[in-house]
């Protein structure tokens, strides 16, 4: 089992000062997470959704972690696959070149950037998302396999190279965002592997690998983008640990509080997200989550809006938050459950930047050891 970290950007307050501070403090946690043992690490593509994820150009953040890593892997989770959000060509040069850079370190995810504001401010058609991203996969893969490429589908490219060629071969491992059943069934029908969201509990990610599971089980590979089927999926976990278990627990609803009215304020028409004091209870902040996300649901489907697990499964607060032993608890469920990869969400828009640097250390040093010594056995 690997275990890796994602990044958003967050900020609960968004001035240009606090945006650069907390692109550092993104760094900073990154180049720890290789010190402490962690596999890899994920940066997330999003285009203005304020306050939610300021990851806008997730390549320079990856690249600039690269330099200041050696062995750690690098992964676009995702990249905004269509088109008109950057050129798939484009996207295979930037790839290919990192992983050149890094000596085969890196990973490619694909999603669509379908939030509202995302498309407006590209200029993107929802009815174009999941065919063009699809499509980007199948490009990319004969693009890093062949010397001359040229292609002809919704796009003519080509014929020319893709240079520089990736040190992976015939290129890196390709993965996509899967928030909902439908989208595990596509990753696993293309042979590619699943990032899923783990808000809403281990029992959910237990449903979620079943689908993939049988997915894979019942395809043809007829739909395969790639003669490299990769079928690992990636579960998201939640968590602050420290010393002081309490104050994990209240540091991790709160910041997962803030993370929940921001995904329901970008998708799903909710207020926006407001900071909250350090004097609030940790109940208030469950309570909170659960009672909004009562709202959320009704108002989705006031708007025939069917609710996606994205959209209510973040108002879950059972997650490992607390001591080590709650993460190392929390985390042998994902292991039964079979995840091949635990992606720790740390860094939320209102936990300190200490609470997210001790919550590293302290799965370096005590929950991935734990679950290495049980793999050696």
């Amino acid at each position: 089992m690997k275990f890796s970290m994602i990044f958003e950007a967050q900020l609960a307050d968004p001035t240009p000062e606090n945006e650069r501070q907390v692109l550092k403090d993104c760094v900073e946690q990154a180049v720890f997470a290789e010190e402490m043992g962690f596999d890899r690490i994920w940066a997330v593509e999003h285009h203005s959704l304020t306050q939610y994820a300021h990851m806008s150009a997730s390549e320079i953040f990856l690249t600039w972690v690269a330099a200041r890593t050696s062995r750690i892997r690098i992964g676009h989770g995702v990249v905004t696959m269509p088109f008109g959000y950057q050129h798939p060509v484009r996207v295979a040069e930037r790839a290919a070149m990192l992983d050149s850079l890094t000596g085969g370190r890196v990973d490619i995810g694909a999603g669509r950037g379908a939030t509202k504001q995302e498309m407006r401010m590209y200029g993107v058609r929802p009815e174009d998302t999941y065919p063009q991203m699809e499509e980007a996969l199948r490009i990319f893969s004969s693009a890093w396999r062949e010397e001359q490429f040229e292609w002809h589908g919704s796009i003519d490219i080509g014929p020319g190279a893709i240079l520089p060629r990736p040190v992976q071969d015939p290129h890196p491992p390709l993965f996509m965002a899967c928030s909902k059943h439908d989208t595990l069934k596509l990753a696993a029908e293309l042979g590619i592997g699943a990032l899923v969201m783990g808000f809403a509990g281990a029992d959910d990610v237990r449903t979620m690998r079943k689908v993939y599971d049988e997915a894979i089980a019942t395809r043809t590979g007829e739909r395969f983008v790639s003669t490299e089927v990769n079928d690992h999926l990636s579960a998201l976990c939640p968590t602050i640990v420290l010393d002081d278990a309490d104050l994990a627990l209240h540091l991790g609803t709160r910041g997962q509080r803030f993370f929940a009215e921001s995904i329901a304020h970008w998708y799903g028409n909710a207020p926006a997200p407001t900071s909250y004091a350090e004097s609030e209870d940790t109940a208030d902040h469950v309570a909170a989550m659960a009672r909004d996300r009562e709202e959320l649901v009704a108002k989705l489907h006031e708007a025939n809006i069917p609710a996606r697990p994205v959209d209510t499964g973040t108002y879950n607060a059972e997650h490992a938050y607390g001591s080590a032993d709650t993460a190392i608890s929390y985390v042998e469920q994902l292991r039964e459950i079979g995840v091949d990869e635990v992606m720790c969400l740390i860094q939320m828009g209102t936990v300190p930047q200490e609470a997210c640097m001790e919550t590293i250390r302290q799965w370096g040093e005590k929950v991935i050891p734990h679950f290495r010594a049980l793999e050696a056995k």
